[in-house]
């Protein structure tokens, strides 16, 4: 019984990242590698896609549609790297949310080892994700500097906008993977909230589009705060917003506690189940 419930005990949270950190860090390189096995650029396909689409975004946005981000005057290609911004917050969670349901189910071999720790995938899955998000928020500063002619000193606030981030997309995965196991229509649900939350978030428009009524009420959208902030301090040089940052670790830890406690009740029928 102790055994039980030392594997509920909700630091284990960080306690599994601690002591696995190494053969994360080892699953998440072999993830990403694995990605790009059998092409011909490899790796530089990592920089290479993210490039290609801001590339694409700056010319049908910025020169074609001469599109405007509400009343802000972002000059050419501003609305462009506004959108990328936004996309880059949105494409991590899809990564993460759309592989959750096959993430035990495909690593069934794992489960089946009893001395290994399944509680970690999770957090390889974050790790590869936030790796092509940098990547790709490389490309953005990169095209920010030829755009204004600087790089934001606030850039240097990412862990503080991230890390709250990452510690919810934990806590999802925890919770999706281990009812995928058991229900696998999760996975056809999860594409349809992950397309639905692209257009509810403020990913091709500003809040301020919003009715004013309307306007706090995106912020239930787990998204919105991420991208706002991770505008303000990648394009707009402000320093973040610590205490709806703060706010959002609370709400994040919750989740991630909810989610870690549901996986390890449901971990024991994992390997029945597959």
């Amino acid at each position: 019984m102790k055994r039980i419930n030392d594997s509920l005990d909700p630091s284990g949270i960080f306690t599994s990242l601690i002591n696995h950190q190494s053969l994360i860090r080892q699953l998440a390189k072999r993830e990403v590698s694995s990605r790009y096995r059998g092409s011909v650029m490899g790796f530089f396909w990592t920089l290479l896609n993210p490039l290609l689409m801001l590339t694409v975004y700056t010319f049908i946005f910025g020169y074609v549609f001469k599109a405007r981000w509400g009343e802000m005057n972002l000059g050419d290609g501003g609305f462009a790297l506004t959108l990328f911004c936004g996309l880059i917050v949105h494409g991590m969670f899809a990564e993460c949310v759309n592989r959750a349901p096959t993430l035990i189910t495909g690593n069934a071999n794992y489960v089946k080892k009893v001395i290994f720790p399944i509680e970690i995938l999770p957090w390889v899955t974050v790790y590869a994700a936030f790796f092509h998000a940098v990547m790709s928020l490389l490309i953005l500063l990169v095209f920010n500097f030829i755009i204004s002619g600087s790089i934001p000193i606030t850039a240097f606030w990412l862990p503080v906008v991230f890390i709250p981030y990452i510690i919810f997309l934990v806590g999802c995965l925890w919770l999706f993977s281990a009812l995928g196991v058991y229900l696998s229509d999760i996975q056809q649900l999860m594409g349809v909230m992950t397309t639905a939350l692209l257009f509810l978030s403020p990913v091709f428009y500003p809040i301020s589009a919003l009715p004013e009524a309307r306007q706090g009420w995106i912020y239930l959208n787990p998204l919105t705060l991420i991208m706002q902030q991770s505008r303000e301090i990648f394009l707009w040089g402000n320093p973040p917003d610590f205490k709806l940052l703060a706010i959002y670790s609370l709400v994040a830890l919750t989740v991630a506690v909810i989610g870690f406690v549901w996986f390890q009740k449901s971990r024991r029928g994992f390997a029945d189940v597959l």
